[in-house]
């Protein structure tokens, strides 16, 4: 029963088929002949056109929805350039910060250079510096290859940072001048003053207000906010003269015992990516 039922509707699609193309026929006959009657011949006008705005419907709107989905389509690949465009930009952005900011640290070294008229010198790069030794260690690419020596003082931007503590053929270890290890040669300083320079060694770093802290000062009476805090060159390891940076404040310890110096330092102890070698003087060059 139910196979005679779809054949049965199978044939009546198929009469009004056959009916409606009958009809479209008959009506352009009519409407093209020219001894029709009027009324006869709109009627085969209206037929022809509600039977062509029948089959026109479905293909206009095939023809819509082929036009928006191509319209889609490269709105999404305009899209994807665009996207792709947007991730190069941010990645070219952020490779010429990187070469700026490179750049802004060799104008300082080579300004920095130029102030070592006593010094012969080496310039190098951080290879690497560990996050749990960030205030106490990095490794540069220069070596005994280069001349570098244990002891010899680093320098970065316009100020000291530390002194080479192992040397290996074209790498060495540098030790900051912000490390905490209290078993470390301390840099001896002086502070440049009007009367007399006031000299003591530069103990630790106070990673909160990113000051180094001079202590074992020899008086603190003429001690100003601003004046320079040089290498004095006690000890024989660091020769006299490096830049350390200036006076930010002079604190009591914490018994109120003795006077802390607080020196905002020349270098940015935070980052930097190219150093300077103190080698030695020219003169007594080895």
């Amino acid at each position: 029963m139910q196979k005679f039922f779809s054949n049965k509707k199978l044939i009546i699609l198929m009469l009004i088929i056959i009916v409606t193309f009958g009809l479209l026929a008959v009506s352009v006959n009519i409407k093209d002949k020219k001894s029709t009657p009027p009324v006869v011949q709109q009627v085969g006008n209206d037929t022809v056109s509600i039977v062509g705005g029948i089959f026109a419907y479905p293909t206009n709107a095939v023809k819509n929805a082929t036009s928006e989905f191509s319209d889609l389509y490269n709105t999404y690949t305009e899209n994807r350039r665009l996207k792709a465009k947007i991730g190069d930009l941010a990645q070219n952005q952020a490779r010429l910060k990187v070469v700026q900011e490179e750049n802004k640290k060799l104008k300082e070294e080579l300004k920095l250079n130029a102030t070592l008229t006593d010094y012969s010198s080496v310039n190098a790069s951080v290879l690497s510096r560990s996050p749990s030794s960030w205030q106490n260690y990095l490794t540069i690419n220069r070596g005994q290859t280069s001349g570098l020596k244990k002891n010899m003082p680093v320098m970065s931007g316009k100020g000291l940072i530390g002194r080479i503590v192992e040397v290996d053929k074209i790498s060495s270890k540098v030790e900051l001048i912000s490390t905490n290890n209290e078993l470390n040669d301390k840099f001896a300083a002086e502070i440049q003053s009007t009367n007399k320079n006031i000299t003591g060694v530069i103990s630790k770093y106070d990673s909160d207000s990113g000051d180094l802290v001079m202590e074992n000062v020899t008086s603190t009476k003429d001690i100003k906010k601003g004046q320079k805090v040089i290498t004095s060159g006690l000890g024989g390891v660091t020769p006299r003269g490096l830049y350390i940076g200036k006076v930010s404040s002079v604190k009591k310890d914490n018994y109120g015992m003795t006077n802390s110096v607080y020196i905002v330092p020349a270098a940015e102890m935070r980052n930097f990516t190219v150093v300077t070698v103190i080698k030695s003087s020219v003169s007594g060059e080895e």
